[in-house]
């Protein structure tokens, strides 16, 4: 496109970061629910009773795996068999749109300039650690680093599109139009299926200061609609109670 602000370099390390912040989620993800995931059925198992606990469960399980999607797909599974009721559900469902945010508020905090030293440490966990568990939570170090070191590539690669004309005429126009904003925010997180990607390129784009907040908020707004496709995808062929948790999950 003719004046478009970012050369060949800039668009592959916004693509390498882009990569490496996915795989970044994964991995911490990964090494966390082989740490954690043993005990997640037997905890929410016990939470029928209580759906305020259900909510502390739901938002803790998923500030740690990060993931709002795992979390709720599997709260769903549980209703489908049984072993949850849709109340003790619905604090889970709550709790894990909750517990999701912390991505954001990880990535607002600047971590960039750690995250090689969390690269280490989580190198040196994952492939010198004797016992399972040690070499799981390594690997979650270790992805909690390549996401910073992702964003930091996407911050270096974003700069130059704040001075670009339709870029900023496009923010504008969703700051005037939230809808807008809802709408594209919904469709690329119900694309990529991870509103933390989403919320995490409009952090580090603000942070550049290529989009103010009344452009921001819709589109995060939308994020978090669009990743409830992952629930309601997982619902298909369920019990009644089963989708009824999945449509929680969107109304809320």
């Amino acid at each position: 496109m003719e004046g478009f602000p970012l050369s060949y370099q800039d668009v592959g390390l916004l693509l390498g970061g882009l990569i490496l912040f996915l795989y970044g989620i994964l991995q911490m993800s990964s090494g966390l629910e082989k740490a954690v995931g043993p005990r997640l059925r037997s905890i929410f198992e016990k939470l029928n009773s209580s759906p305020f606990r259900g909510l502390f469960i739901g938002a803790l399980v998923t500030a740690i795996v990060q993931s709002s999607s795992a979390v709720t797909v599997l709260t769903v599974t549980f209703v489908n068999a049984g072993l949850l009721t849709l109340e003790g559900a619905l604090g889970i469902i709550f709790g894990a749109n909750i517990g999701t945010t912390i991505t954001a508020q990880l990535v607002a905090f600047k971590l960039t300039s750690v995250a090689p030293y969390f690269l280490f440490i989580g190198f040196l966990t994952l492939f010198f650690g004797r016992r399972k568990y040690v070499r799981n939570v390594g690997e979650a170090i270790l992805g909690f680093g390549m996401i910073f070191m992702g964003l930091s590539l996407m911050e270096s690669s974003l700069h130059a599109l704040r001075s670009w004309a339709p870029f900023h005429n496009a923010m504008i126009t969703m700051g005037k139009y939230p809808i807008l904003g809802i709408l594209t925010g919904a469709g690329i997180t119900g694309i990529i299926q991870s509103s933390s990607v989403t919320t995490s390129i409009v952090v580090a784009l603000a942070t550049k200061g290529g989009i103010d907040l009344s452009s921001a908020v819709p589109i995060i707004l939308g994020a978090n609609i669009g990743t409830c496709v992952t629930a309601l995808i997982a619902s298909i062929g369920t019990n009644i109670s089963a989708k009824r948790t999945a449509l929680a999950h969107l109304f809320f």
